[in-house]
């Protein structure tokens, strides 16, 4: 992901606000088509699941499709960055904050729409199901849904703190599986403000990412289902999330994984290879249960968590030859 920060304008003769890149004219303008939903200067700590980073030029709550599309084509007219961030997992905001909009999806962009039989499966499955999900959706609201209706195959997302968007967005994955393989459809707001959908022959999914137009944003998606039986669904819900626990850190504050895992190996065995579990920096530290993870230990600061990642990469790649390469994204200034 980009760094968050305005082009500069020598046509304009308006002068940012409070040091930030827009001028008040374009606050105003956002403030106008955001229906009273734009923030301006928000902390992002609140945001985030590391708990940690500077504030947000401007945050917008974006509750339906209308409102979203104009507001988007608005700021792709005026160069005006922008970040889409869900429940804020896989995300490091720098200290300084970022310039732009943050843009939150709430209301009908985070629901679930009424289910319906897949038809293009084959006749041998005639009862396998799609669930459309609003891409602010949380996945524990999505798996919770699943769970009470008996719809099986998206189990393995159990205990990834983010929505269904972001998950889309990064071809989340776990235990051998990755949403892609799930995804039959996506819904989505292209650079110009224009509502589309790209079948799932349109798409490129790879390990940890979509590949889309720049600038779109996916604002739901149609996602494949197995009908099935609710207890079971249930245990294998509760069995991927009693993994998790035992694995990994979850009594900590985190972004996730750190790392993608390079090919043929993975990243939490390179890292306590090069005996960097426990290994702390200020209020940042590896995990001394999963070494691909860094913890918010209470007080940490994103230039804690920053230096650590970079610290973690030197010494891995000096012992390795490696160079891990993030899985999270950072942004700010």
């Amino acid at each position: 992901m980009r760094d968050l920060r305005i082009n500069s304008d020598e046509n304009t003769t308006l002068e940012p606000v409070n040091g930030y890149g827009m001028d008040k004219r374009q606050r105003d303008e956002l403030s106008r088509l955001g229906v009273e939903a734009v923030r301006f200067d928000c902390s992002m700590a609140q945001y985030t699941t590391f708990r940690v980073g500077g504030p947000a030029e401007s945050l917008y709550d974006a509750k339906d499709t209308e409102n979203l599309r104009r507001v988007i084509a608005f700021l792709n007219r005026e160069e005006i960055p922008y970040l889409v961030v869900g429940r804020g997992s896989n995300l490091l905001v720098k200290d300084e904050g970022l310039e732009g909009v943050v843009i939150l999806l709430r209301g009908t962009l985070a629901g679930i729409a009424q289910e319906k039989t897949d038809t293009s499966v084959s006749s041998l499955r005639p009862h396998d199901m799609t669930v459309e999900a609003g891409a602010g959706l949380p996945i524990v609201d999505l798996l919770i849904h699943c769970r009470d209706s008996g719809y099986g195959g998206l189990e393995f997302l159990a205990g990834i703190p983010g929505t269904v968007g972001g998950a889309v967005a990064m071809n989340a994955g776990a235990f051998g599986k990755e949403i892609g393989d799930q995804v039959k459809e996506i819904n989505m707001i292209t650079a110009g403000g224009d509502v589309v959908t790209r079948n799932r022959s349109q798409l490129k999914f790879s390990y940890r990412a979509l590949h889309i137009e720049k600038k779109s944003v996916i604002i739901g998606a149609c996602l494949k289902v197995d009908t099935g039986d609710v207890k079971t669904v249930a245990n294998k819900i509760a069995g991927y999330l009693k993994r998790r626990k035992e694995s990994q850190p979850i009594e900590y504050l985190s972004g996730g994984s750190v790392f993608k895992n390079p090919p043929n190996d993975y990243a939490g065995r390179l890292i306590e290879h090069a005996g960097l579990k426990g290994k702390k920096i200020g209020g940042a530290m590896v995990s001394e249960k999963h070494a691909n993870y860094i913890v918010n230990t209470g007080d940490a600061t994103a230039k804690d968590i920053l230096e650590l990642l970079s610290l973690t990469q030197e010494k891995v790649r000096n012992e390795t030859g490696i160079k891990l390469e993030p899985e999270i994204k950072i942004v700010g200034r």
